[in-house]
């Protein structure tokens, strides 16, 4: 067709040509259209009509724009006078007709054939649909914006096609180089191809606008090969530019373009972020009225966050996807991980292991840039430096606490949760830096931990592991790609990331190295995308938008792109973050439903094990066990207040009396009894009683009523009540009661007004009437018979059994305990021949005894003798004393006469009395205190300690324990998850 044209136009010019003789005017050739000139006269020099110069393939075939119009100029042909008319006129009519037919039958044949070639190329270009997440959501959204049909009727019509026609040498040496970069083996497919194992080849690409440009491309080369075929261009008017120059000079252009339009889209993409905020903030106003639901991926977290403490040791059924950031220490995986989440809120270290324990982050999108622990109700403002600066400490914190005791890392994960504008949904968790080499303070098992931990991470078949390598030291020195590969040999859910490539840049010699790492043919990992990001300067201090720039920068004039070595696609964090995003979604879609049956049938196990041993008992979990035992407790302190104040006392008294009998006796009255008279015995009594209640009987007093108190308590909570009581409360219980006792501290005060009551007591003698001196005897006897009862048995214990015992039960002495026998029986003399003798023996009557008994063949220590002689004298003093007592019952009438004309001394019964009702008054004072204060307190100490270990659930776990706790606990888990699941994929439907 063009040829038919080619032909049609040089016989008009010859016509025009013969036609113009004697005519002054300009040539006919430069008459014609500067289409008809650059077809069919390509040596002419006005056929190489400038054109601006090509920018970029992606900016001339944007189906956005309109092909640019070109200002054309109409034929300037110019009249003269003939000298020879012969019809001129009317032949010239005739043949301008022919050529307009001509021009426009070319036109439409033109127009037709190139919608035949578009429609051939358009069946032929493949489907992209499986690479749809490594093009960003937004360019696929575009296809919905672009009227396909609309720009195809904005075409130009047969009429103005050679008004439209560009310059076809420059467009054809463009697009040939374009064609030799985007080519089968080029390294452009070789990236491409990288990117994207793991997929089936035989899968077609998307139709959609990235579609479009393709075939807009080839149509316009198309025109443009059969152009230059039927111009014959020749090879001496080609640029003289070496090829080498015009594909750096194209890809220069095209690197400004694509920068230029990341630009526009990120202006774009912010701008719609400030919309979404205004919205979102208009719904936390309640503009709308409207109540919010909870977004995807908050629910999903919720499932994570559940099983996190269901499953702990990550086994079978836990296969809900995740993105594990795994990689060296110090490989930038924190960092990577901060510029997804848009800012700085890690704790940093300069080659200081930071990340210690798993650190789980929930991204989602807000109108607030905030950060929030699962549980703390705290916000951290992450736009202002001090909350950031909070935020690392806390998380530092967290950290270091769930770091055991002589250990370096922890399996315990920390849950924060990120929310702001623009940020892509997903969940990520920050494992510790794998390290080859235990330092100085590390823990022995450090290496091996944190390897326990990866793979638990990342064994799960759905998880997504996103791999950091150090782009800036040497790819041998790598542990972590050996790592992961063995967790996922064939790639089909990992991401490599090379970080720091600006330093590689500097540091490598050779950047195809990089070029292979990207294209994975350097480790023997496989991946399902390759990417490459710059986190900054290395400077802690930086903010997020300054990284920004600086990436954005680097690889602007980074030499990897402009030779091709890195695709626009597979750099910076934006792109990482898109491509990460797209595929946690995909696989969250694809498991998240199998899942969810899982813990169906497991569900149903339990029910059907809870019905077979528990049938008659509720479900109660350990938190609703734990409320039960709490309110059994409570009630067993309140029952402390029904106690009556009769007993209260009388074991008050009674228990304070064995306490202090020991020292009443041995310290006040058996002294004060040796004295020659009643006066020297009074004021020794005096004297000791004063100097006992200064400093030890109120504090024995305060320590026997909080010891009573103790029993009651004790009493009353391991007391079993019949049928009703449940032992699986027995040991919770037995905690609380420890601990309250150990927190329970008796009022300081009461020992003061006590010990002023115990003093006063004391010095009353007066005994009002009869019935008060017989209980004071009463009170006398018991306590010396019960002395004496203790001082034979010691005496029988020393010298053994006696004659009946001997006979009876075959028993006999030993040698000590026959010399024992020697010296009491020597001693029992000596008492008869002075019954009045003092307590103490004096040195020569202990040689005395020694000799007696040597005499007998008996050798005996002189200490033996003294020994000996205490516990004899003892007994022989307590039978005295109580045939005192016995001889004072007919005293009081003497006593009222204060002893004055006889002979009968009873100030040992005075004694006893005053001991007596001191207890008496002491008893009823501190049963005062226990009823009006000291048990309201205990039972708030109780609510303390209840309450403390409501909120500890390591104590609940280790009080309340069982099959049946276990069971019940494990089946409201399932139940919680399954309705959880359930609810997410209800609104993961609901968003499709």
């Amino acid at each position: 067709m063009w040829r038919t044209r080619a032909a049609a136009a040089c016989v008009i010019c010859q016509s025009l040509a013969n036609s113009s003789c004697g005519i002054k005017r300009k040539s006919p050739l430069q008459n014609l259209h500067l289409v008809s000139r650059s077809v069919h006269h390509p040596y002419y020099p006005s056929a190489r009509f400038q054109r601006p110069p090509l920018r970029i393939s992606i900016q001339q075939f944007s189906s956005l724009n309109r092909l640019p119009l070109h200002k054309t100029k109409l034929l300037n042909v110019k009249h003269g006078y003939q000298s020879h008319r012969n019809f001129w006129l009317a032949r010239l009519a005739s043949r301008l007709l022919r050529v307009r037919y001509l021009i426009l039958g070319s036109a439409v044949g033109g127009g037709y054939t190139a919608k035949k070639t578009y429609e051939q190329w358009k069946d032929m270009i493949p489907d992209l649909e499986d690479y749809k997440w490594i093009v960003p959501d937004f360019i696929w959204e575009l296809d919905e914006l672009v009227d396909i049909e609309k720009l195809l009727k904005a075409l130009p019509d047969a009429d103005d096609l050679a008004k439209l026609m560009p310059d076809f040498e420059k467009i054809g040496e463009s697009l040939t180089s374009l064609k030799g970069f985007l080519s089968p083996g080029s390294p452009g497919e070789t990236a491409f191809r990288a990117t994207d194992q793991g997929y089936d080849n035989d899968k077609q690409f998307k139709k959609g606008l990235l579609g479009e440009l393709i075939l807009l491309q080839q149509q316009i080369q198309q025109h443009e090969e059969e152009a230059r075929r039927a111009a014959g261009f020749s090879s001496q008017q080609k640029r003289k530019v070496s090829d080498k120059e015009k594909i750096d000079q194209l890809q220069e252009e095209l690197l400004r373009t694509q920068l230029k339009y990341q630009r526009m889209l990120e202006r774009l993409e912010k701008e719609n972020k400030e919309l979404r905020k205004l919205v979102l903030q208009r719904d936390d106003k309640g503009i709308h009225q409207r109540k919010l639901k909870k977004s995807l991926i908050d629910m999903y977290s919720e499932v994570l966050d559940i099983l996190s403490d269901y499953d702990a040791s990550y086994n079978t059924q836990d296969h809900l996807p995740r993105v594990v950031v795994v990689g060296d220490q110090s490989a930038g995986k924190t960092s990577v991980l901060e510029m997804i989440a848009q800012a700085r809120i890690f704790p940093r270290g300069s080659g200081e292991m930071m990340t210690r324990s798993p650190v789980k982050v929930t991204l989602s999108e807000g109108p607030h840039h905030v950060a929030l622990f699962k549980d703390s109700s705290r916000e951290f403002d992450l736009t202002k430096e001090e909350d950031l600066a909070a935020l690392r400490n806390e998380i530092e914190i967290r950290m270091r606490n769930s770091v055991k005791e002589g250990c370096t890392v922890s399996t315990e994960t920390i849950s924060l949760s990120v929310k702001g504008p623009g940020l892509q949904r997903m969940v990520l968790v920050d494992l510790p830096g794998v390290i080859s080499t235990v330092t100085s303070g590390m823990a022995p098992d450090t290496k091996e931990t944190i390897f326990s931990i990866s793979k638990a991470y990342m064994q799960n078949p759905n998880a997504i592991i996103l791999c950091i390598q150090d782009g800036s030291v040497d790819a041998e020195r790598s542990i972590v790609t050996d790592l992961v590969s063995q967790m996922d040999p064939q790639g089909k859910r990992t991401i490599f990331v090379l970080t720091k490539v600006d330093l590689a840049e500097k540091n490598v010699a050779s950047p195809n190295r990089i070029q292979q790492i990207i294209e994975g043919k350097l480790f023997p990992m496989k991946a399902l995308g390759y990417f490459a990001v710059v986190t900054g300067k290395g400077n802690s201090s930086e903010s997020i938008e300054s990284i920004k720039e600086y990436e954005e920068e680097f690889f602007q004039n980074s030499k990897l792109l402009k030779t091709s070595m890195l695709k626009a696609h597979q750099v910076t964090t934006k792109n990482l973050s898109l491509a990460v995003s797209d595929c946690f979604w995909k696989m969250v879609r694809e498991s998240v439903e199998q899942q969810a049956d899982a813990f169906k049938a497991t569900r149903f196990n339990l029910e059907t094990e809870w019905k077979n041993n528990y049938p008659r008992l509720r479900e109660l979990d350990r938190n609703e066990l734990f409320e039960k035992a709490k309110n059994e407790i409570l009630d067993e302190v309140i029952s402390l207040t029904q106690v009556t104040p009769k007993h209260w006392e009388e074991m008050l008294e009674k228990t304070l009396w064995e306490r202090v009998s020991t020292h009443v006796i041995e310290n006040i009255y058996l002294p004060a009894a040796q004295t020659a008279n009643s006066g020297t015995f009074n004021t020794t009594v005096d004297i000791k009683l004063k100097q006992w209640t200064d400093k030890q009987l109120p504090n024995k007093a305060v320590e026997v009523a909080w010891e009573t108190l103790q029993e009651e308590f004790s009493r009353f909570m391991t007391e079993k009540k019949g049928k009703e009581h449940d032992d699986i409360f027995d040991k919770l219980k037995q905690a609380v009661k420890e601990e309250t006792i150990k927190r329970h501290k008796w009022n300081e005060r009461a020992e003061d007004s006590l010990r002023v009551i115990q003093h006063n007591a004391l010095e009353d003698r007066s005994i009002s009437d009869k019935q008060q001196w017989d209980a004071a005897i009463h009170f006398m006897e018991e306590t010396l018979q019960s002395r004496l009862k203790d001082t034979e048995s010691v005496i029988e214990d020393m010298v053994g059994p006696d004659w009946k015992k001997r006979w009876l039960h075959w028993v006999g002495r030993t040698k000590e305990q026959n010399i024992r026998n020697e010296t009491k029986n020597e001693l029992e003399k000596l008492i008869k021949c002075n019954e009045d003798h003092p307590a103490y023996l004096a040195n020569d009557e202990v040689t005395t005894v020694r000799k007696n008994l040597e005499a007998r063949g008996v050798a005996v220590d002189p200490c033996l003798i003294k020994d000996t002689w205490h516990q004899i004298y003892r007994r022989y003093f307590l039978k005295s004393a109580l045939s005192h007592c016995n001889l004072c019952r007919r005293g009081f009438y003497y006593y009222q006469r204060h002893f004055v004309d006889s002979e009968l001394e009873c100030n040992d019964i005075v004694l006893f009395w005053r001991i007596q009702r001191m207890l008496a008054i002491t008893a009823n004072t501190l049963r005062q205190q226990l009823t009006n204060t000291e048990v309201r307190r205990l039972e708030k100490n109780v609510k303390e300690v209840l309450e403390d270990f409501a909120e500890d659930n390591e104590k609940k776990v280790m009080l309340l324990t069982g099959k049946r706790v276990q069971l019940a606990e494990d089946l409201k888990k399932v139940r919680e998850i399954q309705e959880k699941l359930e609810a997410f994929i209800e609104a993961l439907h609901q968003e499709k």
